[in-house]
């Protein structure tokens, strides 16, 4: 495969597929964005052309990875039809179990009453991990105290206990300001996780502001100094320059903490389920799943996350084989 070319997060997030925001507006009508180019004459003629369609959604984490594989893959394929929505890791679940995709992107592992519904709508599906995932603390770049917070100081900031939390409240040194929180919304499989490794199940304080757009996260921490909130890695990567990370436990998210698992416990991999039968059937959703196996890693890195280990992508290409 020639070498992919996207040199900034900007231009991935900017492209035909409008991937960058989870649950956004379109996403949530069910209007998926397509991509579709002319076939490159830097493409080997001797494999196979195909035709058919092929139809996603999910976690806008993830949505940068898929993103990137469609734009190659239509260079190897350019008569394959993909279409990918992004309505948050749930919305894409309900999708699925709808039998309205053929694969559904998660930033977390399905839950059992998802996978419930599956079994009772006759919907067989594969897990297939794609890449690590650091869930990002991030808060505005004036703010010169919370630079390291304790899970334990996370789950003070977070939670809801019934008070007008200000930063002082989590230590006595820092400003008597009112904290401002932004999350990603409840249909997010961050919001789901962050749920799960810090708030143990309790409620999320209710003062935040819920968005399934990533993007509006990242401009309100970047429009308020007294501002904090989380994402994935890459969006921090993309905006850098607007936001300061927060070290957890003393460990800032890397490419290197992530794939060592120094960086927990928001530390996470990333999947996309497919159904059984799309990948017997649809020899053209077969084909695309195996491709993005064979370029999620360089594609991963290419947009911020962190590759698996070779011999995991191997083992889910050997799985998806076998659904053939």
């Amino acid at each position: 495969m020639k070498k992919w070319k996207y040199l900034t997060m900007t231009a991935v997030m900017g492209s035909a597929l409008m991937l960058g925001a989870c649950g956004s507006d379109s996403a949530q009508n069910g209007n998926n964005a397509e991509t579709k180019t002319p076939a490159s004459s830097e493409q080997d003629t001797a494999d196979k052309k195909l035709q058919g369609a092929v139809a996603g959604d999910g976690s806008s984490t993830v949505a940068p990875i898929i993103e990137a594989v469609v734009e190659e893959y239509a260079g190897t394929q350019p008569d394959v039809k993909v279409s990918v929505g992004v309505s948050g890791t749930g919305g894409g679940f309900e999708k699925f179990i709808a039998g309205e995709t053929d694969f559904s992107n998660a930033s977390r592992n399905i839950k059992d009453e998802e996978k419930a519904k599956l079994e009772e709508a006759g919907i067989a599906f594969t897990e297939l991990a794609l890449a690590y995932d650091g869930l990002s603390v991030v808060v505005n770049p004036e703010n010169d105290w919370a630079k390291d917070l304790t899970v334990e100081q996370l789950k003070k900031i977070w939670i809801e206990d019934g008070t007008e939390k200000k930063w002082s409240d989590i230590d006595p040194s820092w400003p008597n300001e009112k904290i401002v929180f932004y999350s990603p919304g409840t249909d997010s499989g961050t919001y789901d996780y962050f749920d799960e490794v810090i708030l143990d199940g309790a409620d999320l304080v209710s003062a935040a502001t819920l968005s399934e757009d990533d993007n509006m996260l990242v401009q309100g921490v970047a429009g308020d100094k007294n501002a904090i909130g989380f994402f994935g890695y890459a969006y921090y990567l993309e905006n850098k320059d607007k936001l300061s990370i927060v070290k957890v436990n003393g460990v800032e998210p890397t490419n290197e903490t992530i794939e060592a698992g120094e960086y927990s416990p928001l530390s996470r991999p990333l999947f996309t389920y497919v159904k059984n039968s799309a990948m017997k059937d649809n020899e053209a959703a077969y084909d695309f799943i195996k491709f993005t196996l064979e370029n999620a890693g360089d594609m991963a890195e290419a947009v911020g996350y962190v590759r698996l280990p070779e011999d995991k992508y191997a083992e889910g290409l050997k799985t998806l084989e076998g659904l053939k």
